[in-house]
This record gives C-alpha cells, sequence and structure tokens, in this order.
C-alpha cells in the first residue's frame, strides 16, 4: 500500500469504529446482565485478531486490520465499565456473568481465529 504506518491504523480505526457501533446499536437493548453489543464485538475481535495473527501477513496488512480495525472495534473499557457498573449496583452475579463469560468466550474464539488462520 505504501501509506504510513499512522495512516493505515488511522484508515483501520475508522472503519473499526464504526463497525463497533453498528454492532452496539443493533444489539443493544434493555438491560442485559451482559451487554450484547460489547460482548459481541470483543469476541468478533478476538477471533478476526487471532486468525490474523497466526495467518501472519504483517506490514501494512498487520496495522491496518490489526492494530487500526481491531483496535477501534474492540473494546476493553466498555467492558470494564460495565462488570463495575453492576457491581456498584450490587448485581454481582450479573457483574460475574460479563466478566467470566467474556473472557472465556473471547478466548474461545481465540483458539477458533488462530486454528482459521493456521489453515489459511
Amino acid at each position: 500500500m505504501n501509506l504510513p504506518a499512522p495512516l493505515l491504523v488511522g484508515l483501520g480505526g475508522a472503519v473499526g469504529a464504526v463497525g463497533r457501533q453498528l454492532v452496539s446499536v443493533a444489539l443493544t437493548g434493555r438491560e442485559e446482565a451482559v451487554p450484547r453489543g460489547t460482548f459481541a464485538v470483543n469476541v468478533i475481535g478476538s477471533l478476526v485478531l487471532a486468525a490474523l495473527t497466526a495467518a501472519s501477513p504483517g506490514g501494512d496488512v498487520a496495522l491496518l486490520v490489526g492494530t487500526g480495525a481491531c483496535g477501534a472495534f474492540t473494546t476493553f473499557s466498555s467492558f470494564g465499565v460495565a462488570t463495575v457498573d453492576r457491581l456498584e449496583r450490587g448485581r454481582w452475579l450479573a457483574a460475574a456473568l460479563n466478566a467470566f463469560g467474556t473472557l472465556a468466550a473471547c478466548l474461545l474464539a481465540v483458539v477458533v481465529g488462530w486454528g482459521v488462520g493456521l489453515a489459511l
């Protein structure tokens, strides 16, 4: 592509941020134990980044898709805030489900994504 690294990351980040917003709007509903939008983007992003990493494209693709798009698409901060919010409101089971459910699903997505990436 021959674009400077910050521009590649920025372009990927723009796509990832818009994608995150679209997924969040599509999946957000009533008060939930596990926020569906945040959960979905973190699981999908984990899968895509693992597949990309295992496929080892390197260079521009890694910057554009990995650092930029996946970095902006996923959201650890929203996950953390949602978990602490549930704790603050005394919803211990919802907080635990969000924390451990998200972690387990993201790790499983990494295993699956890694396998996909190695197969490419």
